[in-house]
């Protein structure tokens, strides 16, 4: 198979978590809300007429392995309750819940227990360390319940306190820590079980705001290393646009909204989601991929010198970018140099001789160019992981993109 039919090739991997009509509904016989004369009845009517409460109403949702998926919306929305039905520390009223293929919602308390231990990893706002126990032995807790042996455990959770950046820190109790150490224990304890999917409610939401940021961005180093399934609920936009690969805004126990942080913010499915994302900086979300165009010139460099020089001339330009058969990004070729290459005789590009600049990739933010466009004399290029080039950003569609169309103001 060609390397572009590989690229093209459409990931057909079944979701990790599949959750369908799922409902949640606290009060006496709870499930006659599911009856055709109330299921369809507002959270505060179905209050009103049964004294029942709706914490989640038909969620269906699914996660694919290794994504960071936010759950995000106000207090009360169910967003934690949701979480809490995925390890069924609250159980579902109605509805399925399949994790690798298995359904939780039919496991016993002796089968959910070993699925729980051997699936997931745990974060939560309130730390929950143990403080007469040092970092080390916090860290290993989980793995002591387990049964494995002192040795074992304490290697395993050694390697998950420098994972999370706590080397040296063994030793010491919790009480010695600032907040966000803390919580990065209680990221070391969840790691150390090696878990295929982590549970993060509101984990850093209780840090200031300096500390958060820098949790948020250690997240996001550790889970690029990591790959793991990440389910992380907020009701913080601006983490969730920064973190997330997909949210779901919830309001009133239900799924408004699910989608890509760009999606969220420049397609909102209805008001509410449209006021909740108004004061998002479209530069936070917005990607390369969404704004580059195809580069009107493009060299190749098997085809030469002469007729590099000749399209250079023709279409009025004194550089542009050179690919290679694969269309693999080699540089950047001036026309001085282009008229050099001829001069020695050259029959094809050389490498060697072109400037080398800056690419991004597809999904590199709008936030993360400024600092290339401040030092880059070209368009920014646009490849692929495998430097495949795709297009050009420039700096006309960077500032475009995120400057605010004035009311009424006309786009001819």
């Amino acid at each position: 198979m060609s390397e572009d039919l590989k690229n093209e090739t459409v990931e057909t991997e079944d979701p990790q978590i599949v959750i369908k009509d799922l409902w949640k509904i606290y009060g006496r016989d709870p499930k006659r809300v599911l009856g055709k004369n109330l299921r369809t009845l507002s959270k505060d009517e179905v209050q009103k007429k049964t004294g029942c409460i709706i914490g989640m109403r038909e969620i269906n949702l699914e996660v694919k392995k290794g994504e960071f998926y936010i759950l995000m919306g106000l207090s009360g929305s169910g967003k934690s309750t949701l979480v809490r039905n995925l390890i069924r520390l609250v159980n579902p009223t109605s509805g399925t819940i399949h994790i690798n293929g298995e359904n939780i919602t039919k496991m016993n308390s002796e089968q959910l227990l070993h699925f729980r231990r051997k699936t997931f990893g745990m974060v939560f706002q309130h730390y929950g360390l143990l403080p007469h126990l040092t970092v080390l032995d916090n860290a290993a807790y989980g793995l002591k319940v387990k049964g494995l042996p002192k040795g074992e455990r304490y290697a395993k959770a050694m390697q998950s306190l420098e994972t999370v950046g706590l080397k040296g820190w063994e030793d010491y109790y919790p009480g010695s820590l600032s907040g966000g150490m803390q919580q990065r224990v209680g990221l070391a304890r969840a790691l150390a079980n090696d878990p295929e999917i982590l549970l993060m409610d509101e984990p850093f939401s209780g840090l200031d705001p300096l500390i958060r940021r820098q949790m948020q961005d250690e997240l996001v180093e550790l889970q690029d290393k990591l790959q793991k399934t990440i389910i992380f609920v907020t009701h913080d936009l601006h983490e969730a646009l920064k973190l997330g690969d997909k949210i779901a805004i919830m309001r009133n126990g239900e799924v408004v909204q699910v989608g890509s942080p760009e999606e969220i913010v420049t397609q909102p499915n209805d008001d509410y989601v449209a006021e909740f994302v108004k004061d998002a900086s479209p530069a936070k979300v917005l990607t390369a991929s969404s704004i580059m165009d195809p580069a009107k010139v493009l060299l190749y460099a098997w085809e030469g010198p002469k007729t590099a020089l000749t399209l250079l001339r023709k279409n009025n330009r004194k550089a542009a970018f050179v690919v290679d058969k694969s269309h693999k990004l080699l540089g950047v070729a001036k026309e001085k140099v282009i008229e050099k290459m001829i001069e020695e005789g050259h029959s094809k590009i050389p490498a060697e001789s072109l400037m080398k600049v800056t690419s991004v990739t597809p999904d590199t933010i709008l936030e993360d160019l400024f600092p290339i466009v401040t030092e880059h004399p070209f368009p920014i290029p646009v490849c692929n992981e495998n430097g495949k080039f795709q297009g050009i950003v420039t700096t006309d569609h960077i500032f475009e993109s995120i400057s605010p169309v004035e009311e009424g103001e006309s786009n001819g």
